[in-house]
């Protein structure tokens, strides 16, 4: 995952409800307790072992970097996967890239929905891709070899896999799409800026060749990006609440009234370049996920492009904050009638 550029140095407004059809400012006071929140209720309990086992399938086909053996027996493992779990028109919309380097990488980019009838629709994303070199690595001998992403690369799409195989089992209020990008983490690693179009060439081709007519785009797009970090708290990225402020308002109150206000922090984080710029610049509302404020490094994860991004390295619990938030946010959704 690319580039990390600076605090952001704003107040953050407290909570709002989930229950508008666009993301809406709350009404209640922002200083109430959240022991006076009421709890949210869902159908659907996400299962975080099941999570941990599809980051362990991702790994076993070693770096998944863009026009890799890896990467295409990855894409066609995770195509089956949401077709298994009743994903409908799971597409996969391949092309070519250039990266900054010059290097010409075949991508494919793989969406899927879930009640493709209901013109309301949210997106959720993730980036399957690997960073084709670990150039974190404190050990200079290691800054050319692939990473191999449990986190980074790994944990999103994993946390993707399980809310859809719930969506296939309870029927969501809204329409679900699921993109699953590829060619994320070939950015350069130097020189970001707050517009680094280095990064995220995936979703870049695809907002060029998407798929929604321009009068039906999602309400909103929710990216996870390495949420499945040792005791992981997710800070509110900086991109996110300068684009989306409201929805990321609603995500996190979403995760306190889930139990998990001690894992999303109500307090800003870091700038990240991802895939969310480029959404909200295509119209998307969108945010960031993503851990960006390590108690460590102030950053991401100390695992971030580095050899020590493993299974290992993975919290469940993590990926369940991360999941059962997003479960919670589709299934208190009221769906638009249009």
């Amino acid at each position: 995952m690319k580039g990390y550029l600076i605090a952001a140095l704003f107040s953050i407004i407290a909570t709002l409800g989930i229950t508008s059809c666009r993301p809406t400012a709350s009404n209640g006071d922002a200083t109430r307790t959240r022991q006076e929140e009421k709890r949210i209720k869902t159908p659907a309990r996400f299962n975080r072992d099941s999570a941990y086992s599809y980051v362990r399938r991702q790994l076993a086909f070693g770096p998944r970097v863009s026009g890799t053996e890896g990467n295409r027996l990855c894409r066609e493992y995770l195509v089956n996967e949401l077709r298994r779990h009743g994903a409908q028109n799971v597409n996969v919309q391949t092309g070519e890239v250039t990266a900054f380097n010059g290097d010409r990488l075949p991508i494919g980019n793989i969406m899927a929905s879930y009640k493709p009838e209901i013109h309301d629709r949210i997106l959720l994303l993730a980036h399957y891709d690997t960073r084709p070199w670990c150039d974190s690595d404190q050990n200079e001998e290691n800054r050319l070899k692939p990473v191999l992403g449990a986190n980074d690369g790994g944990s999103g799409v994993a946390v993707l896999l399980e809310v859809a195989r719930h969506l296939n089992e309870t029927e969501p209020p809204v329409g679900v799409d699921i993109l699953l990008v590829d060619a994320e983490d070939y950015g350069q690693a130097s020189g970001f800026s707050t517009h680094d179009t280095s990064w995220c060439l995936g979703t870049q081709y695809w907002i060029e060749n998407m798929p929604y007519p321009a009068d039906s785009l999602p309400r909103y797009a929710v990216l996870l990006d390495m949420v499945g970090g040792m005791d992981a708290k997710f800070h509110r990225e900086y991109f996110s609440d300068q684009n989306a402020s409201k929805l990321v308002d609603k995500v996190w109150s979403v995760a306190a009234r889930s139990g998990y206000e001690n894992r999303f922090i109500n307090k800003s984080g870091g700038a990240v370049v991802d895939d969310h710029i480029f959404l909200n610049d295509a119209g998307i509302p969108a945010i960031d996920i993503i851990e960006s404020k390590n108690e460590s490094t102030g950053t991401f994860a100390p695992t971030w492009h580095t050899t020590d991004d493993t299974l290992e390295n993975i919290d469940p619990s993590s990926l369940e904050a991360a999941g059962q938030t997003v479960l919670n946010l589709i299934y208190n959704e009221i769906r638009c009638m249009k």
